[in-house]
């Protein structure tokens, strides 16, 4: 196959430096499962604000386990003490800012660990091993998700990569071209919760599938 269609980031060297890519934060959505630990200076205090709510594995969470909260179809959270709180829409940082702000009205320098523990994304089509794979951190880049399923196959278009993406509860359809660097400044390159990669075969592929299937 020609170099154009097989090597990626092809005109990287024109590409200004990305000085703020750290920045990126993936925003909470309907379904997330967050988990959220308050702590403060007075542990004692800070008691009420970690009960009721179901652990990781489903069950209420005791003692020593961590609470757990889905986000509900309206964007919210049911937290213990303060009650509902609208959450989806919000970066990871913008709900501490939101908790700390709120449960520091009763307790003095609280300190609020959250994570978002069901982060995952699916690679479907012309990648080495296709699959739904789990995110342990609080972002991931297309690149990084691809290379988790293998890589692209030789037969893999690399110029016409499916992203299926949910916004504010519609479906998009997305087309990245990874043979080009500037899809690094594109809103694909961190993926988000839920993506679905979709590698389209090549007409090579295609056809020779075809024939195939007529012998």
């Amino acid at each position: 196959k020609p170099r154009k269609e097989m090597v990626y980031y092809q005109n990287i060297d024109s590409l200004a430096s990305q000085e703020k890519s750290n920045s990126y934060e993936i925003k909470i959505q309907p379904d997330d499962l967050l988990t959220i630990v308050v702590s403060a200076e007075d542990a004692e205090a800070s008691v009420p604000f970690n009960l009721g709510a179901s652990s990781a594995g489903g069950e209420t969470a005791g003692q020593g386990a961590a609470p757990s909260y889905l986000v509900d179809a309206a964007g919210t959270i049911d937290f213990p003490v303060l009650g509902k709180l609208k959450v989806a829409g919000l970066t990871r940082s913008g709900v501490l800012e939101l908790l700390e702000g709120k449960i520091g009205q009763y307790l003095k320098k609280p300190i609020v660990n959250l994570r978002l523990i069901n982060f995952k994304f699916s690679v479907q089509g012309e990648v080495t091993t296709p699959g739904t794979f789990p995110v342990n951190s609080d972002r991931i880049t297309l690149i990084e998700a691809i290379s988790r399923a293998g890589d692209l196959t030789v037969y893999g278009k690399r110029d016409n990569i499916l992203v299926i993406r949910e916004l504010n509860g519609v479906k998009t359809f997305n087309r990245v071209d990874i043979t080009k660097a500037d899809f690094i400044n594109s809103p694909f390159y961190y993926l988000a919760q839920n993506d679905v990669i979709y590698v389209e075969p090549s007409k090579v592929k295609i056809n020779g599938a075809a024939v195939g299937a007529n012998t």
